[in-house]
């Protein structure tokens, strides 16, 4: 019988950029997260599916969801166990604020030594920075070979433990394989996560942190999450991960942003059309002289 995966999805709980306002930068150039309302990173959905997969192709395996930000965060972990991952754990400390991607992919790699995963799954990139650099950067300091722009995980032997992934690419597809452990980060056009299963959201909806469950001070909360082990989510700080502080947050953080400038676009002039031939073909002649078109 094949042995079991331990499988880790990196996952980020990002501000919506869809509501971005003139509160949205603080005056040290970070985001101000307060002021934006916090949503699971889209391609990060996407990661947890292929890891879900990998999960139902070896019998046995878990998937663990590892994310990094304030106590909030822990929304995101919970969305990942109501949709089938197994747990989670959230790296959170004062220490870790103000990260840049080298200092986040610090961070995390010290936190995947911990738990020494056979696979790590993460999307390709986050809304709030489209970097894509996290994953890779993860890779590199965990020494570990990397799959990058994966759109499906075509196979996984069960012979050598060779996985079979499709790249997709600017330029087309590509089939490549390779051995474990390794770090893949997923596309946007891979498939699209399984919703919430109601039986697990019953499950898992009482599912806390440390922090949670001090600031709630309940007698009955404490004494669930006491009775039922699956319910107590990990919390991890700095000193948790054997972590050097100097290679943490703003003080490991070489990316520094001079200025911040809110582009607020507004429409000039309006045109109201019909839908009769007139009205169409005097548009397409005025585009056309304007050059917008042609």
């Amino acid at each position: 019988m094949s042995k079991p995966l331990k499988i880790v999805v990196l996952a980020k709980q990002v501000p919506d950029t869809r509501n971005v306002g003139k509160d949205a930068m603080k005056a040290d150039g970070t985001v101000n997260r307060a002021a934006l309302p916090a949503i699971f990173n889209p391609e990060d959905l996407n990661a947890l599916e292929q890891a879900l997969i990998l999960k139902d192709m070896r019998e046995g395996s878990t998937v663990q969801v590892l994310t990094m930000g304030p106590p909030r965060a822990a929304d995101i972990l919970r969305d990942a166990m109501f949709r089938g991952a197994d747990g989670g754990i959230l790296l959170t400390d004062r220490k870790f604020a103000g990260a840049d991607t080298l200092a986040t992919s610090y961070a995390l790699s010290r936190a995947l030594v911990k738990i020494n995963p056979d696979i790590i799954v993460a999307g390709r990139q986050a809304i709030d920075g489209d970097t894509a650099q996290v994953g890779p950067q993860v890779a590199e300091k965990l020494g570990l070979p990397q799959v990058t722009y994966a759109e499906e995980i075509v196979s996984l032997s069960d012979d050598n433990g060779e996985i079979v992934i499709k790249r997709r690419l600017d330029h087309g597809v590509e089939i490549v394989s390779s051995s474990l452990p390794l770090v893949v980060t997923v596309n946007g056009s891979a498939a699209e996560c399984r919703p919430q299963h109601a039986k697990r959201v019953m499950k898992y909806k009482y599912a806390k942190t440390p922090s949670e469950l001090q600031e709630a001070d309940s007698d009955y909360m404490n004494s669930l999450c006491a009775r039922k082990e699956y319910l107590n989510i990990q919390e991890w700080s700095v000193a948790d991960v054997d972590a050097d502080d100097n290679q943490l947050g703003l003080a490991g953080s070489p990316t520094k942003v001079k200025q911040i400038e809110n582009v607020v676009f507004q429409a000039k002039e309006a045109k109201r059309l019909t839908a009769a031939d007139n009205d169409i073909n005097d548009l397409m002649v005025e585009l056309i002289v304007s050059h917008t078109l042609g």
